[in-house]
Order: structure tokens, then sequence, then C-alpha cells
């Protein structure tokens, strides 16, 4: 299955898929679901990105995966089986729906797309919103043995780490929610920002394939907490790669382990 759908696509779709509205704002955790009440794509769900598809933070950072047989009861109170076509989306261009999007790629769910351009393209389309909340009827998902293709912070050593965080936070210029600033020795920096257009939808695979060409055939990717880090691996496999690794405790976990951090433009 294409790892994108259109908003045209997704007309087409509508009564056979399952939507997901993956909103969230890292300043304010609670203004994903408002947005969400205010006015979503009619039939969608809402995903909390803390509550749904994370364990407790901690050490092994701010946004950790939930064991599978929590993410699995997550997915049977979001309506959502072993058959179902899930189609998430959110605000931001995809950043936060990756993350669904990978996790279940993750568990060897492979019925699952992001709409690309998010919930602003099917707005612009002249598409009508819904109002209030949806709420699915239950459903049962398996508890998965594992999540696949998962790193820790050691098993780094010789791996080419992607940071897909703002270059500015790569540089250690700023750093709005970790104790410390800077990034991974070593990691090189393809921010979010370079896998999109100005609207928020992806750029086409050829271009994206030679965003991403000269990385080895299976880097690992990072961000700030293991959720960004999803979109550049979405981006990869738009491109036509294979889908990376992800160091889900990503910089958030680094920098809370006391490791080593590098600052400046280079790796």
């Amino acid at each position: 299955m294409e790892p994108l759908i259109t908003v045209d696509e997704l007309v087409a779709q509508r009564h056979r898929v399952h939507l997901c509205d993956l909103r969230w704002d890292l300043v304010d955790p609670s203004k994903g679901r408002s947005s969400y009440e205010s006015g979503h794509i009619p039939g969608a769900v809402f995903v909390d990105l803390d509550r749904d598809l994370s364990g407790p933070p901690g050490v092994s950072g701010r946004h950790p995966l939930p064991d599978p047989s929590a993410f699995a009861g997550a997915l049977g109170r979001l309506g959502i089986d072993r058959q179902t076509h899930v189609v998430a989306y959110d605000d931001v261009a995809g950043r936060i729906a990756a993350r669904l999007w990978w996790m279940l790629r993750a568990i060897g769910h492979d019925q699952v797309q992001v709409l690309d351009g998010g919930f602003q393209a099917w707005v612009d389309n002249g598409h009508d919103v819904a109002v209030g909340k949806v709420t699915p009827d239950p459903a049962r998902y398996p508890t998965p043995d594992e999540f696949s293709g998962v790193v820790g912070h050691d098993q780094l050593e010789g791996r080419i780490v992607v940071d897909a965080r703002a270059p500015e936070r790569y540089r250690g210029d700023v750093e709005p929610v970790d104790a410390k600033a800077g990034h991974i020795p070593g990691a090189v920096n393809i921010p979010t920002d370079a896998n999109v257009d100005e609207t928020g939808r992806f750029h086409p695979s050829a271009q994206l394939g030679e965003l991403y060409e000269a990385l080895p055939a299976r880097p690992v990717v990072s961000c700030g907490s293991g959720v960004t880090a999803c979109h550049d691996a979405l981006a990869m496999v738009v491109a036509g790669r294979e889908i990376p690794d992800v160091y889900v405790g990503s910089f958030s976990e680094w920098s809370r382990r006391d490791l080593p951090i590098a600052t400046g433009p280079r790796p």
C-alpha cells in the first residue's frame, strides 16, 4: 500500500477507511483535542499522542513506546482491528500522523496511510468538516509480540543517525523542551521541513530520493522524542527506500542519560 493518500483518493474511499485525527501541540497538548472537537474530517476519531501512542515519560524519553499490549488496547478503543484500513492526518504536514503510521507498520499492520497535506488540504479542497466527538465501536486488536525496527541508545555505534529536528535545535541554538541543547554526536540533520512543500504536501518521490540518496540502506532516524523522526521515515518510504530503524528515545532520552552532546552545524 502506498504510504500517502490524497484528498481526492480519500473522498473516493471514505466509507472503506478508518480516519484518525492526530492533531497535537508541543506547548499545549490539550490543543489537539479542542481543535478536533471544533472541526474535523467527518467520521474521524481523535487519537491522543500522549495517551494512545506513548508510554509514561521518563529517562527513556518524552514519548517512549507503550507496551505492545497497551497499544493493542488503544487500537481496540479506537475501533481498529487487524483488517482496518487506517488513514491518519494532522495539521502539521503529517509530522504527528506519521507516528501512528510507523507504529502500525512496526507491528506488521500495512493497511495504513497518511493524508498528504493533512486537515488543511481537506479544507482547502472545499470539503465539509464535522464538530464534536466521534465514539468508535470498540474492536479487538491482537497483542503484537513487539515493535520491529526499534533501536536503543546503546545500539547506535557504527550506525548513521538522521536527526529530523529543525536546524536551530540540531545546532543547539535553542532547546524549548529538553534540559540540554545540541545533537547526538555523528548525527546528520535532515529536518522534516525538507520533506514537504509550502502547502504541507510531500515532495515527489524523485525529489525525496535525492534528499536521502547519500544515506546507507538502513539508517536510524531520530528527533526530539521519537515522533517527528517517523516523518523522515515516511519520507524515505515515499522516496522508494526501505523503512528505516527508529531511535524512539531520541534526543530527549539521550540528553536525560547525560550522554555526550555535539553542537553546531556539523555532525
